[in-house]
């Protein structure tokens, strides 16, 4: 770790706060919601209603989708991020989404209020560049094979642009384990806190790929110590065009935030009773 000379551990131990749209990611617990993939107007306004009526902080939600396969729905593009435009005016959450090619990261910026770099293109290091000179927020997802140093070298160089806001997101790794569509590696969360300044959230829903998996993990991640979860919802998970095995329903994802709350109030109490 002796070469993170700007995602490294502060010598006072402050850690970054990044603030989008009145939202402090890093101070206190953001949670993004919303569809994997921006079908139409329709679902994403229906589902950014609520996810915010449940307590969602901010809105996901993919106008391009890099998939496994070539012909899996790709996103709707332009169209699609016209609408998470129109979903942000409609309901005040701010928009997290997806950037996936160099050529797109100033124009998308137009749009998104945190751009997404994937775990697919968490090595993509001329992207991770124009995303450093976009002057948006980056969230930063942990590639499927990358060890804690390389995620963190891949933040180095958003950081070495310039670019304070970058935001990590462990999104689960590869591993011989099949029952699951990745391992989620919540040791992750306390390791980057121990590294370095940069918040971290978690991502249950592609971090385990199976639908009763995400409120336990959910709440183990809050346990670990995250300052977030990016959780995949959908008004109609049976009906999504991607991921519909992995997308809570509005009605489950409003009991688990119930559930987040609770804990993180016993969490805080806990607290309180140790600084005595």
């Amino acid at each position: 770790m002796k070469d993170l000379k700007l995602t490294g551990v502060r010598p006072d131990g402050a850690r970054t706060v990044v603030e989008v749209g009145g939202i402090r990611i890093g101070e206190g617990f953001t949670v993004i919601a919303g569809p994997c993939a921006v079908e139409s107007e329709d679902q994403l306004l229906r589902t950014a209603v609520a996810v915010k009526e449940a307590g969602a902080t901010m809105l996901r939600g993919g106008a391009f989708k890099p998939r496994t396969s070539p012909y899996a729905f790709q996103g709707l593009g332009l169209k699609g991020l016209k609408i998470l435009d129109k979903a942000r005016r409609e309901t005040g959450l701010p928009i997290v989404t997806e950037v996936i090619d160099t050529r797109d990261v100033s124009w998308v910026g137009e749009y998104a209020d945190v751009l997404q770099i994937g775990a697919r293109n968490m090595q993509n290091f001329s992207l991770l560049r124009e995303a450093g000179k976009s002057g948006r927020p980056i969230l930063l997802k942990r590639g499927m094979y990358s060890t804690l140093e390389e995620w963190l070298n891949c933040a180095e160089y958003i950081l070495a642009e310039g670019n304070p806001d970058v935001i990590l997101c462990e999104r689960g790794i590869r591993s011989f384990e099949t029952y699951t569509r990745n391992t989620l590696d919540l040791s992750i969360v306390p390791s980057v806190k121990a590294t370095s300044h940069l918040p971290i959230l978690v991502d249950p829903s592609h971090g385990t790929g199976v639908l009763g998996l995400i409120e336990p993990m959910s709440l183990a991640a809050v346990a670990a110590g995250a300052d977030g979860l990016e959780i995949e919802v959908h008004i109609d998970p049976p009906a999504a065009l991607s991921d519909k095995a992995q997308q809570l329903s509005p009605e489950a994802f409003a009991r688990l935030m119930r559930k987040i709350a609770t804990m993180r109030r016993t969490m805080d109490e806990l607290a309180e009773e140790d600084r005595r």
